[in-house]
């Protein structure tokens, strides 16, 4: 197995070739103006809704948002680019037998509203599941206890001032640097429908919930694609200094990669809203390079989820951590009692000192537990790992990746498809971490599946 070499300096280290910023054309095609109408008609509205009270605690539902516009595709730097998004572009209708996701948004050839879940749906949802970001064997009974006991409640109106007083507390912010969401892909819709951005910048690869957003709110959207040959690491000047938001994650889905926390400080600027999407920082030891108690960072908005660490995905709950006057904007696009009285329970409930131990505790496992994969896929001379890791997942680049990924499915395994990533292609797939027996499981299978593709 080869893996990407880390430059000396490790995560700071500097960029070789800038990544370009290159617009794609305007003009969609019918397949994509279709894709676009069915999303937004199928995002739930949030306009109209300001009058509420600002005292609960608040978010939209999980509609999901994308938009018109131009994206700017960077000049890749792996040999391959060049088939890749060709070949992205062919391949990413389909799904390889796994269910379509919905309203599905394209993008210069990339299904943006492509997500790990879409594999593992009705009759899949019996293979061995590495392709969603949740932690396995979640939610934890205790947790589940507190969920339950919140039913008795329902006829009552949310009210999510306890919440969000705990979300503060175990950030050690004010409760009015807070805002309680649907998941942390519904803030992505806040965003793009409160923000009025000129130039908003999507730093790829990378969750595409975020380009999605924007584009449904008819936001024109470039990105900053990552490369490759550098281990998908940014350097701030990779970002146009006219950009008035950006938005990354930390670490990166799907990459892995964790960034330094002072280098993406470094993106802020007067005038330009800076969005980090820490969905999976709690799943990081020590939660080293998080910017979420920061408040020295100007126009800084953090986006934390409950669902990874805890499985939540159903419930759906996370949040967003920012200056006053931003959640204040952010909060008028909101129906008023997004956020159900469960989903607060959990909130409170896993803000906690002993909930917060469990979650550290987790994480500590989750890295053995990626070490063992990484070295399992390092008897594979076909497989590339990109690393240093730093999430609850690995990317990892093969040839044939397609067609061994629909081999893999008849052996019981799903994994997720990298080729609706902007800046990955066909070779490419996601695999989220699991205990060691799982995983010398899994590599028995993809083991027979490369070996099939090489006959």
């Amino acid at each position: 197995m080869r893996r990407w070499p880390t430059p000396p300096g490790a995560a700071s280290a500097p960029m070789r070739p800038m990544p370009s910023r290159i617009p794609t054309p305007t003009p969609m095609s019918a397949d994509s103006l279709a894709g676009v109408s069915a999303s937004a008609s199928g995002s739930a509205s949030a306009s109209g809704s300001a009058a509420g009270s600002a005292a609960s605690a608040r978010s939209s539902g999980s509609a999901r948002s994308a938009g018109s516009a131009r994206s700017a595709g960077s000049a890749r730097s792996t040999g391959s680019s060049g088939s890749a998004a060709s070949a992205a572009s062919a391949g990413s209708a389909r799904s390889s037998g796994s269910a379509r996701s919905s309203g599905s948004v394209r993008s210069a050839g990339f299904d943006l509203r492509h997500h790990g879940d879409a594999e593992v749906r009705g009759a899949d949802a019996a293979l061995t599941d590495l392709a969603v970001n949740v932690r396995a064997g979640t939610p934890p009974e205790w947790l589940k206890a507190r969920i339950a006991a919140s039913l008795d409640g329902l006829a009552a109106y949310p009210d999510g001032r306890a919440a969000r007083e705990a979300v503060a507390a175990r950030h050690g912010l004010p409760a009015g640097r807070v805002l309680l969401t649907a998941g942390a892909a519904e803030a992505f819709v806040l965003l793009a429908r409160a923000l009025p951005t000129r130039r908003p910048m999507v730093v790829h690869p990378q969750f595409t919930e975020p380009e999605s957003a924007l584009r449904d709110a008819g936001h024109t959207v470039e990105r900053v694609v990552l490369d490759e040959r550098d281990g998908f690491r940014l350097t701030p000047g990779a970002v146009p200094e006219d950009a008035d938001l950006v938005v990354i994650g930390n670490p990166t889905n799907p990459t892995s990669v964790l960034h330094p926390a002072d280098a993406l400080a470094e993106l802020a600027r007067p005038g330009r809203t800076l969005v980090v999407d820490e969905a999976f920082m709690d799943a990081v030891p020590g939660e080293r390079e998080s910017l979420a108690g920061r408040t020295d960072v100007p126009g800084l908005v953090v986006l934390r989820s409950l669902t990874k660490t805890w499985g939540l995905a159903g419930l759906r709950i996370g949040y967003i951590l920012a200056e006053p006057d931003t959640v204040t904007a952010l909060e008028r696009v909101q129906p008023l009692w997004p956020v159900s009285s469960p989903a607060l329970v959990a909130a409170e409930a896993c803000c906690t000192p002993s909930a917060l131990a469990e979650a550290a505790n987790a994480a500590d496992r989750m890295a053995a537990d990626r070490a063992h994969l990484a070295d399992r896929l390092a008897e594979l001379a076909e497989v590339r790992v990109c690393g240093p890791a730093a999430g609850s997942f690995l990317l990892i680049r093969l040839p044939g990746a397609a067609a061994i990924r629909t081999r893999l499915r008849e052996l019981g395994f799903a994994v997720r498809r990298g080729d609706t990533f902007p800046g990955l292609g066909p070779d490419w797939l996601r695999l989220a971490v699991r205990d060691p027996a799982t995983t010398d499981r899994f590599v028995i299978a993809l083991a027979k599946a490369v070996a099939e593709s090489a006959d």
